[in-house]
């Protein structure tokens, strides 16, 4: 008997789930996207000929699957294949990408090999992020705050926080409270909008990776006061990633189309509005089509990438109202970029970075995407250079009650208050609003978040995955990787949520 099978989001956990399963042998799939574009908040944007990377999405995965999905559906162009590339899995290096011409014959539909630079904005000075403490870095910083910071690391690790409950907590164990206080308070509570005193410590073991800055700070410490030697030691996040000559969501676009191609089907302007839930099984879904009309399908297995808060919403005539009360205060942080065009001498400075982390006072913006530095391609004049401006907020905040224009004009005037552009004005400008764009790990609501998993895992054919879809900050290869086990156990009928969650718990799943 043909299953229907019904993906919620055309996401990178929508899109793989689908291709997975039609791969699989599944002909019967649906996927239902609420939007007209499909990739999430890893669509790329096109505008006047310049295009938008959404938050800046690198492909770097420590998955040898994942890899080989992504240069299946684009390959590497030999082209950009800068040795010694720097890809590796488990500490060991990737030489085995393959290196071939788009399989569609279209030059577009290629991966290109990128630098990773980024950098933290502070005091008119720029630092390498993750830090990098060579003499460079402790010129800028001074003398008494590298002893500063290395002083705090070493008090950090001799009374670390016991037990560790917060974002707070996190940091200066790993980094020491001074450094914590200079670096990543900041930024972090611009981001998120809260005191990292009220984020769990679960986002920082899920975003922050095994950097050893407090060894290099000591390390570093120790040469400028000629304790040791001079070579200061320093760790780093991956120096090269991939990434689709048109920007991201040309990955999901291409994968779209070759699962739209072998039949299977993608509903555009579709937003689920009702779940019907009986015996502990998923029985039919509802949506709305652009035209407002509801539409009624009888679901067989069920695969959700949307907003936990609209699930459980969908389909609260089953559950009781405790957990739709719960599932309701659920928080989220919701994102604008500000595009922003300029003439290459409207910059005092090159700006080498593909993104900046903003630490300067008095500005709302958190960081600068610089597009040219992504891909040549997501621009259309080489003359000018394309960036995004990142900005944090929630949807009852002043800053996304702003009009359009209002945020071009501040946008504008930041970018001159802090000195990265010398001209008041940008050629062009365009906003851009993404609603839930990060799961909150804050508040009364996520406390009680194992009691929605709970509920939710005993729906037999109902499958939570993806960023919003299991209100955890995933990254792009860790939604892919829920996905696939998700996929993987609909097609062999062996159902085992917890796989599922266990994705991107341990280091196993993390860059080093």
């Amino acid at each position: 008997m043909t299953k229907n099978i019904f993906i919620i989001g055309a996401g990178p956990a929508g899109i793989t789930a689908a291709y997975e399963l039609q791969k699989a042998g599944e002909k019967n799939i649906t996927v239902l996207e609420a939007d007209y574009q499909v990739g999430g908040i890893s669509r790329t944007i096109q505008y006047k000929g310049n295009r938008i990377d959404l938050g800046g999405h690198r492909f770097f995965s420590k998955s040898d699957w994942v890899l080989a999905w992504w240069t299946t559906i684009l390959p590497v162009a030999p082209a950009s294949w800068e040795a010694p590339i720097n890809l590796r899995y488990r500490g060991q290096k990737r030489t085995d990408l393959p290196l071939t011409e788009s399989k569609t014959g279209d030059p577009n539909a290629v991966m290109l090999v990128r630098d990773r630079v980024s950098r933290i904005y502070y005091n008119n000075h720029f630092f390498s992020y993750p830090l990098k403490l060579n003499l460079v870095t402790l010129r800028k910083l001074g003398l008494h705050k590298t002893i500063t910071f290395g002083i705090g690391y070493l008090l950090a690790s001799l009374k670390p926080i016991v037990p560790e409950k917060s974002l707070e907590d996190f940091f200066i164990n790993r980094f020491g409270r001074p450094l914590y206080l200079q670096f990543f308070k900041e930024y972090t509570e611009k981001v998120w909008g809260v005191p990292c005193a009220q984020i769990s410590a679960q986002w920082g073991a899920q975003r922050i990776k095994s950097l050893s800055i407090g060894k290099a700070l000591w390390h570093s410490m120790k040469a400028v006061i000629g304790l040791g030697s001079k070579q200061v030691q320093q760790t780093s996040l991956t120096e090269h990633f991939l990434y689709p000559k048109l920007g991201p969501g040309q990955m999901w676009e291409v994968a779209a189309k070759q699962f739209v191609e072998q039949g299977g089907k993608i509903i555009f302007g579709a937003k689920v509005s009702q779940i019907s839930i009986l015996n502990n099984e998923v029985s039919s879904i509802a949506y709305q089509d652009h035209s407002g009309i509801l539409k009624t399908l009888q679901c067989d297995q069920l695969i959700s990438t949307m907003p936990i808060k609209d699930l459980v919403i969908a389909s609260k005539e089953h559950w009781p109202n405790s957990l739709v009360q719960i599932a309701s205060n659920l928080a989220y942080r919701d994102f604008i970029t500000v595009g922003l065009l300029y003439h290459t001498q409207d910059l005092p400075r090159p700006l080498i970075d593909n993104w900046i982390y903003i630490q300067a006072p008095g500005v709302q913006v958190g960081r600068v995407q610089v597009f040219n530095n992504w891909s040549p391609s997501l621009v259309a004049d080489p003359n000018t250079i394309w960036l995004g401006l990142e900005y944090f907020c929630k949807e009852k905040d002043a800053l996304w009650q702003m009009s359009d224009m209002q945020l071009q004009e501040l946008a504008q005037k930041e970018m001159l208050q802090i000195g990265l552009v010398s001209s008041m004005h940008a050629q062009d400008a365009v906003v851009i609003r993404v609603p839930k764009a990060y799961p909150g790990y804050f508040g009364t609501a996520y406390q009680q978040f194992d009691v929605i998993r709970s509920y939710l895992d005993r729906i037999n054919n109902l499958f939570v995955v993806g960023r919003n879809g299991m209100h955890r900050y995933n990254n792009q290869d860790h939604s892919m990787l829920t996905a696939k086990e998700a996929a993987n156990q609909i097609i062999t009928g062996v159902v085992d949520k917890n796989k599922i969650w266990a994705i991107n718990i341990d280091d196993e799943y993390h860059e080093k």
